[in-house]
């Protein structure tokens, strides 16, 4: 009994100072206050956008299906050539290795 008093007083202390010892309780440590609030308020463009969403634009399936089933089917349409930059299809994941045969038009 005399030794349980003792303990339990130290206990009781030690238990006390954990308030302390918390990462967002110390004294001069940062504390996330709104932080995140702030910071998507300061990103959104359209404020109302966070109450009621808009959508991007309207989304067509049939389309996005229509070139899920070339692709599947090896049919897939060549790139339009914009004349902005060259267009190089690239087959296997590796380029041609060097000394490889041009493509025509090249090296004119």
């Amino acid at each position: 009994m005399m030794m349980t008093r003792p303990v339990a007083l130290l206990l009781v202390i030690a238990l006390a100072s954990c308030d302390q010892i918390g990462p967002y309780r110390r004294e001069g440590v940062w504390r996330p206050g709104g932080v995140n609030d702030a910071n998507l308020r300061a990103m959104v463009v359209v404020p109302s956008d966070l109450v009621l969403a808009a959508p991007s634009m309207p989304a067509d399936g049939g389309l996005a299906a229509a070139a899920a089933a070339r692709l599947r089917h090896d049919r897939v349409r060549p790139l339009l050539d914009s004349g902005l930059a060259r267009v190089v299809p690239v087959t296997g994941g590796s380029a041609a290795p060097p000394g490889a045969a041009q493509p025509p038009g090249e090296g004119e």
